[in-house]
């Protein structure tokens, strides 16, 4: 019977280090790894210094190239073409349609993707084929700054992100704190494009910074990008006409001359009607700044001349 009581403790011991061992085994790292949550909250393990890296959205690529990281970078998407030497990169589909062959071949150690607009299949295939992705969701100014010191964090460049955070700080609060001294806020239209009339609703980049930069969005509420007709735009009759438009020269001024045909309109009247570029209006990245300060320009001239 003794002998018995002994080969059970013995079982009961060996179950558990068993257990131990096993515990152990899920929960331990390669050697050069590390574990990382990314903003979706999804536990990413990925290489401690990976060297060969996939962006999978051009405002990651920009906020890659601004860390200086650009060496690590051996693939980018379609229109990733900021800064220029971007444009050099191979490519691997746009950010919308990802070509899964193109970013297998060049053997990322990481990938790192954006929520919306990175096909969440393609995004499965890569970690099922063990690549690991980290994905990022900026959905305002505060966050776009959350993501540069994450990606910095991933790619060893702490120090450089938060140098280029703490810059972006000072810049916006410069500009929120000139735009405070106005005594009005002029009611701005803010057009996407040229051809539908489409604005910029309340929980999109664009609104943040006309409001941040002491504007009146007029078309503020919950649908991200409503459309309008001309006559719909007269009514609300703008002070201030933003067309953001990658388009140029005789395009902006065959757009331009039809606004003008209605000269009782506030912005039309004062001359207050200008063309942007759009990436620095729709794309996550230090950039957003750049535009911001030109909206404070283009808003209160008065009080945010260079």
């Amino acid at each position: 019977m003794k002998f018995c009581g002994t080969i059970s403790m013995f079982r009961k011991r060996l179950l558990k280090l068993i257990v131990v061992l096993m515990f152990v085994a899920l929960t331990s790292l390669p050697a050069g790894a590390r574990q990382a949550t990314d903003q979706l909250g999804r536990k990413v393990v990925l290489s401690d210094d990976p060297q060969r890296v996939v962006s999978l959205a051009p405002s990651i690529t920009e906020i890659i190239f601004a860390l200086g990281q650009e060496h690590r970078l051996k693939g980018v998407t379609r229109y990733s073409d900021f800064p220029p030497e971007a444009v050099n990169l191979p490519r691997v589909g746009s950010y919308v349609q990802l070509d899964l062959e193109r970013i297998v071949a060049l053997k990322p150690e990481l990938c790192i993707a954006i929520k919306d607009g990175n096909p969440r299949e393609i995004v499965e295939r890569l970690e099922s084929l063990g690549i690991p992705v980290y994905a990022v969701d900026p959905r305002n100014l505060e966050a776009v700054m959350e993501t540069i010191l994450e990606i910095g964090k991933l790619l060893d460049a702490s120090e450089a992100a938060k140098a280029l955070v703490a810059d972006m700080q000072y810049r916006i609060q410069q500009v929120r704190f000139r735009a405070a001294k106005a005594s009005h806020r002029p009611r701005v239209f803010y057009q996407v494009g040229i051809f539908p009339i489409v604005s910029v609703g309340t929980n999109t980049f664009i609104h943040e910074l006309i409001v941040s930069a002491g504007g009146d969005n007029l078309t503020e509420g919950p649908i991200p990008y409503p459309r309008f007709s001309r006559e719909q735009v007269l009514v609300l009759s703008p002070e201030v006409l933003i067309i953001s438009s990658m388009a140029r020269g005789e395009v902006f001024e065959r757009v331009k001359t039809e606004w003008s045909r209605w000269s009782e309109l506030p912005a039309i009247k004062n001359q207050r009607i200008f063309l942007v570029d759009s990436s620095l209006f729709d794309r996550p990245t230090p950039r957003l700044v750049d535009g911001l300060e030109l909206l404070g320009r283009l808003i209160h001239p008065e009080l945010l001349e260079e």
